[in-house]
């Protein structure tokens, strides 16, 4: 590997001397040169073609320099059989082989795509490269091309066959035997995450109730969503940071804390009751509105509250902690891990990010407001507000600055709603423009989701017209879960360990998996009843296909243990078509999951978990793997067929984990 980048650098070095020597050469000829008879002899003509020829070596520069980077960015296998990106490993093999046999088209590319339906891949890379020839004077048809590209194809180890059909495309069938390795090894050492590229610190922002405020069905999508991109990431070997961006600051808590004290005078030293903090809020909040004593008390309590008086500092916390437990109570059904890190925590930095911004003469004053542009076609905004106070702008300015610079983040990932789309524009914008962001250093994703729909194609409400409460509604699908279980009479047969399991599984994963399947871009309609249909591409059917699955081996009297150690000496089958079917969807698993990485819609990644579903039972119904007699006794068990089985279950709970479902072994 050493002696091979040593070469490779050696040609780089040379190629780049010589483009430096002609760099040279040309600016003398453009300069009338050294010599006056020299260059009375050279003419327009002569100074292109030097031109055109550093352009071409500069480009063989750069495919070389990649080549480079390729080399080193290679994982160290150690004989081991890496379970990476089909696609990706043949869109870098066939940029290659572009690059070899078109060395003086400059970037070009090698888009591979999946085509079922003609080998299992295909290159177009063809036509482009035929209509980039033309334009250069040279003419050679798209076929012509294909062949050449297919003639500077180097090895792989997932390329059976290459075929070149119609005008010019390429067909990539790949390798079953390896295709059997790789399986062999996902039973042996189980999913391993693709090769990491380059490991990111992550920060995710997502779920951000308001305290004193119940979590509610608007609030479902940013956690659910949050989540299953936070596992994501982290199964992919990133550093994620989750972080909770609280409502926990403003002017809502100065009312807050004078109802606090008139309602409950001592609660320095007695914990006050507060049962149901949301009717605690309305009360204060109709008190802020109708009497302009209580509005004058609460502006006092929001100034003592932001100069750090201790009195107040108590009564915050304690609103603070009563919402934190009844948050925690939804996050710990739902299984969210989140780290708290409210707008509290950024009031110091917001009072810095003004001086900062202030200073570099990025403020503007508008109607006694201090506003920020990030581009001038584009709303401001307001950093500070007339009467002096901060916005969610200026928290924002402040949050991006404190993750980029202390928490040293190279991603950050928003999970808000569509309506906020603008906003986060203009924050990239502004902190692009006060240096705080470079795009070229930082990816920063807004991850927007459409809303929640009622079955009436309306906003999703209570009968009543209030917004539908997050306990609320996982109440009812424990309730419906466990209506769907009885009425399958699964509570005759399971334990009511297992019944309880099984109900909480069906509830909370008929509610996650409703709204992860849906593209998040789009409003979806919330239907308990579909939710928990056991057909079609639902979470009910998902975990019933998976324990399904799990339960042959079981049947068959083998542990996953036993099949882990069969895997050693004995190759998944792959002879009969269902089961390459199977194990083609199967060796997807990395493709599927860069797709996410890349774009951020879970939605694939349940389009991939049915597909498997689907295709599993196409190889079920086709291929034995117990055999028994018409007393039902086992007479033949196909360990291979097991394997197979094995590595389905393994991809399906990994996948599911991502996607926040919880299997049970009985359902």
């Amino acid at each position: 590997m050493t002696q091979v980048l040593a070469q490779y650098k050696l040609r780089a070095e040379a190629a780049e001397a010589e483009i430096n020597l002609l760099v040279e050469e040309i600016e003398k000829l453009k300069n009338g040169g050294i010599n006056t008879d020299c260059s009375s002899d050279v003419d327009d003509t002569e100074v292109a073609e030097l031109l055109l020829q550093n352009t071409k070596l500069k480009h063989r520069l750069a495919i070389l320099m990649r080549a480079c980077e390729a080399q080193e960015a290679k994982p160290k296998l150690h004989g081991e059989v890496i379970m990476g990106s089909i696609q990706e490993e043949l869109t870098a093999l066939f940029t290659k082989a572009v690059e070899a046999a078109f060395p003086d088209v400059p970037d070009v590319g090698a888009p591979v795509v999946p085509s079922p339906k003609f080998g299992d891949y295909q290159c177009n890379a063809a036509m482009q490269l035929s209509q980039l020839l033309k334009g250069q004077g040279v003419k050679m048809a798209p076929r012509d091309v294909a062949n050449k590209i297919v003639q500077h194809v180097g090895t792989c180890p997932w390329v059976e066959k290459l075929d070149i059909a119609g005008a010019g495309f390429i067909n990539i069938t790949i390798s079953k035997s390896h295709g059997t390795k790789v399986l062999s090894q996902l039973l042996q050492k189980g999913v391993q995450p693709p090769p990491l590229e380059k490991k990111h610190r992550v920060v995710v922002d997502f779920s951000s109730p308001n305290i004193a405020k119940e979590m509610h069905v608007g609030h479902l999508r940013s956690t659910i969503i949050g989540e299953s991109i936070c596992r994501l990431l982290e199964f992919l070997g990133h550093d994620v940071l989750r972080i909770n961006h609280i409502g926990d600051w403003g002017t809502q808590f100065g009312m807050l804390i004078a109802h606090l004290q008139d309602k409950f005078p001592d609660y320095s030293a007695v914990s006050p009751p507060i049962g149901d903090l949301m009717v605690f809020y309305k009360e204060s909040k109709k008190r802020f509105d109708e009497d302009p004593d209580f509005k004058q008390r609460a502006y006092n309590c929001v100034v003592k509250l932001q100069n750090m008086d201790s009195d107040y500092i108590k009564a915050w916390q304690l609103i603070c902690d009563v919402s934190r437990k009844e948050f925690k109570k939804v996050y710990d059904r739902l299984d969210i891990t989140l780290i708290e890190r409210g707008e509290s925590f950024y009031q110091k930095r917001m009072e810095t990010i003004v001086e900062e911004l202030d200073k570099k003469g990025l403020l503007e004053e508008d109607e006694g407001r201090k506003v920020m542009w990030g581009s001038k076609d584009t709303i401001p905004f307001t950093i500070v507000k007339s009467d002096g106070g901060f916005t969610y702008d200026t928290s924002d300015m402040a949050t991006i600055k404190q993750r980029i610079g202390e928490e040293k983040a190279d991603w950050l990932i928003y999970v808000t709603d569509a309506g906020q789309a603008i906003h986060f524009q203009i924050l990239f914008k502004c902190a692009e423009h006060a240096g705080i962001y470079d795009p070229s250093k930082v990816r920063v994703d807004h991850v927007p989701f459409g809303v929640v729909l009622g079955e009436d194609k309306k906003k999703f409400k209570t009968r009543s017209g209030d917004t539908v409460r997050l306990v609320d509604l996982l109440d009812e699908g424990l309730k419906r879960a466990l209506d769907k279980l009885k009425e399958k009479e699964r509570d005759k047969v399971l334990t009511a360990e297992e019944l309880k399991a099984a109900q909480e599984s069906v509830a909370y994963g008929c509610i996650k998996y409703a709204d992860l399947s849906h593209n998040r871009v789009h409003e979806y309609v919330f239907s308990f009843d579909k939710m928990l249909e056991d057909k079609g591409n639902t979470a009910v059917y998902l975990l019933y296909a998976l324990t399904r699955i799990r339960s042959i081996a079981r049947t068959a009297g083998v542990t996953p243990e036993q099949l882990r150690a069969a895997a050693a000496d004995t190759d998944v089958s792959l002879a009969h078509d269902k089961e390459w079917k199977l194990g083609k969807v199967l060796l997807r698993f990395p493709e599927v999951l860069m797709k996410i990485t890349n774009d951020l819609c879970l939605h694939h990644l349940c389009e991939y978990v049915y597909e498997i579903c689907t295709t599993f039972t196409e190889f079920y119904d086709n291929c034995y793997c117990v055999e028994k007699d018409q007393t039902g006794e086992i007479k033949k068990v196909h360990v291979d067929r097991l394997l197979l089985c094995e590595a389905t279950a393994i991809i399906l709970e990994r996948c599911f984990h991502i996607l926040g479902l919880k299997p049970v072994s009985r359902m």
